[in-house]
């Protein structure tokens, strides 16, 4: 009878040697998650207020735009495919619903969506392009993002900005204590888990990303799942610019989102998704998103140069590819 209780509890509450084990492959999948501790512990260390509650929300802050592209994002890159006109996208998502908000008077609500239909426009025309017509996402996505800056210059070649306190609340207001852009980036997080945990569709990611042709002959779509991923990037990218557009009360077109796509790239690559496609985990992509939000806070901290602060995030970047080449092999 005691046998039998110990053994249930023992299934119930994991030992010691299970939750060791546990964690040792959890580095083992992830290894950024040591390196992330120890650069933690070092600038504790160095500054002594890294770890204060008011820079730990800074750091959430900051890393919630970034967090809302990325998910979406690993999802297009595990299913093979690659967009490199978030940035361009975040910008006029940004502009456009500073402008709905600010010079049209429109509600926040109103200036929201009409942002989020700039943003699925430009995900479609990238999914026709590259999903329908075949042609090479690298290619089309770069052109995009030349294109889509150069049509908000176009059409908002000065600044926008004082877009009323309403539309305010969409970066400023609190939820239970926790900034609203972050209750959104955890939405989105626990979204993108569920659907690749789950869902057929997100074995399906997995299963294009690996093999195209055998995902075709077993009646996957290998066309539509990619599109739709097109398009929710661009929507989640355009959300994003709508709120920092909230955050800063003003956008401007030529530099608003410059370079986010290099960042966010950074990002999803050092959470272990391979840019071949076919791997990766929403859990190692909040990883990477950490890593570039506490680098980036820690090195500010420290009065470090912003360009060598620049230089810091492009070795993240080599280190993300080398991660997502040899991650595998690790953990085999």
């Amino acid at each position: 009878m005691t046998t039998a209780t110990t053994s249930s509890a023992d299934r119930l509450v994991p030992g010691p040697r299970a939750l060791a084990g546990g964690g040792l492959t959890a580095v083992r999948r992830h290894p950024l998650l040591v390196v992330l501790a120890l650069m933690v512990l070092v600038f504790q260390l160095t500054t002594g207020s890294f770890l204060d509650s008011g820079n730990l929300r800074g750091i959430a802050t900051d890393a919630a735009t970034l967090t809302i592209v990325a998910v979406p994002l690993a999802l297009l890159v595990i299913s093979g495919y690659l967009d490199l006109s978030v940035g361009s996208t975040l910008a006029l998502g940004g502009l456009v619903a500073g402008w709905l908000a600010g010079q049209q008077h429109q509600s926040p609500v109103v200036a929201v969506l009409g942002a989020l239909v700039v943003g699925a426009a430009v995900g479609v025309v990238n999914g026709i392009l590259c999903c329908c017509l075949g042609l090479s996402a690298f290619i089309v996505t770069l052109g995009m993002l030349t294109a889509v800056r150069g049509l908000a210059q176009q059409l908002f070649p000065l600044p926008l900005s004082s877009f009323g306190s309403g539309f305010a609340w969409l970066g400023g207001a609190r939820m239970a204590g926790i900034d609203a852009p972050v209750v959104i980036a955890a939405l989105v997080l626990v979204t993108g888990a569920l659907f690749l945990a789950l869902t057929p569709a997100g074995r399906h990611v997995f299963a294009i990303g690996v093999n195209r042709e055998a995902a075709y002959l077993s009646g996957i779509g290998v066309r539509r799942t990619p599109f739709a991923l097109f398009v929710v990037t661009g929507v989640a990218a355009a959300l994003a610019g709508a709120i920092k557009a909230s955050v800063l009360d003003s956008v401007v077109a030529g530099t608003s989102g410059a370079g986010f796509e290099l960042t966010v790239l950074t990002a999803v690559l050092l959470g272990g998704v391979a840019l071949t496609g076919g791997s990766g985990s929403v859990f190692g992509v909040l990883l990477g998103v950490l890593f570039l939000g506490c680098l980036q806070n820690g090195l500010t901290l420290l009065n470090v140069p912003a360009f060598w602060q620049q230089m810091a995030q492009g070795v993240a970047l080599v280190a993300g590819a080398a991660l997502a080449y040899f991650g595998p092999r690790l953990t085999r």
